[in-house]
């Protein structure tokens, strides 16, 4: 029988059972002012989902599954379009700070290493294991509910 990865489910699936094993794990901590910060210039309001930073940690961590990357990078895929009225909207990156405070807490959770040469971050075995894990759960309970 092959080994189920986490690149084999469904990606919201995944992320949500990641989300879900980070919060009820209690070793994830939410920031101070979780519920004042926004996810970047161009959003107008906090998150309105109070698991949010689990969420997003899930979600980098299976990002860094499947290609390493750094803050800059995560940057770029969490911006969004600033919309600024009459004028023409421009791209504008993500929140630095909540894509730092999240690889600095898969790495307190050895999820997640520095790559080589200091050079952004990479997922360590530790991290690749249990997301398998957490992958061939979620792929499990998704067939048991086909039938």
């Amino acid at each position: 029988m092959v080994a189920t990865s986490a690149k084999d489910v469904d990606s919201a699936e995944v992320v949500k059972h990641i989300a879900h094993f980070l919060k009820k794990s209690g070793k994830v901590k939410l920031p101070e002012g979780a519920d004042l910060v926004k996810l970047g210039q161009s959003k107008e309001l906090a998150p309105i989902d109070p698991d949010w930073y689990y969420i997003r940690c899930a979600a980098i961590a299976r990002r860094l599954y499947s290609r390493p990357t750094g803050v800059g990078g995560l940057r770029k895929i969490y911006g969004g379009k600033l919309r600024r009225g009459v004028q023409p909207n421009h791209w504008i990156a993500g929140c630095g700070s909540v894509c730092r405070r999240a690889l600095q807490t898969l790495e307190h959770l050895k999820w997640v290493q520095k790559g080589p040469e200091g050079k952004g971050r990479i997922i360590s075995k530790q991290g690749r294991k249990d997301l398998d894990r957490i992958a061939a759960d979620a792929k499990s309970k998704q067939v048991a509910e086909q039938y």
